[in-house]
């Protein structure tokens, strides 16, 4: 048994680094989520909902979100019609999450580790509120298409970025990348 466990080594120690980060970072939001009131947004989503409006409000001036009084999302309103709703789980944090438990199992140096980290995930802010905002408007004009462009197109997209940003990272900063 001894030796399978010298043989791979490398393979635990990554199972390990990664499930155990992933772990932690689920109980630490899942903390800070328990922070805010029953039927209330909590403030990344609001972030979210708010950035998304601003994005949105650029090109189409008809369009706007509402704060739901009795449950925790936002409704948004495009061309002055309700197209979605905003909840917690768009807000990415659950792929952000995924995406630092992969880059600490295969860390670099602690300087490029946390650099890949903040800006990896910045990126992966940025391409989820763009997301909602082409998911609405994709939304408000073909409506019979939710399906596809919800649940199959757009986390492709965000999951796709995921992917391709952990090859960068394998392949030129982390330690098994010489």
């Amino acid at each position: 048994m001894k030796k399978y466990f010298v043989q791979y080594k490398p393979f635990l120690l990554f199972l390990a680094s990664f499930f155990g980060t992933y772990i932690l970072l689920t109980f630490l939001y899942q903390f800070f989520l328990n922070g805010f009131e029953n039927g209330k947004v909590d403030a990344i989503t609001r972030m979210v909902a708010i950035n998304t409006e601003e994005v949105i409000s650029w090109v189409y001036q008809s369009s706007y979100i509402v704060e739901s009084d009795n449950a925790p999302f936002f409704t948004v309103f495009f061309q002055n019609k309700s197209v979605a709703q905003i909840v917690e789980g768009c807000n990415g944090i659950s792929v952000v999450i995924l995406f630092i438990s992969f880059i600490v199992a295969f860390s670099g140096s602690l300087k490029s580790t946390l650099l890949f980290i903040f800006g990896g995930s910045l990126i992966i802010y940025i391409l989820n509120v763009l997301r909602i905002v082409f998911l609405i408007v994709l939304l408000y004009y073909f409506p019979s298409q939710s399906h596809l462009l919800h649940g199959v197109l757009f986390p492709l997209i965000i999951y796709g970025l995921v992917f391709v940003l952990w090859v960068i990272w394998v392949n030129k900063f982390s330690k098994y990348a010489k």
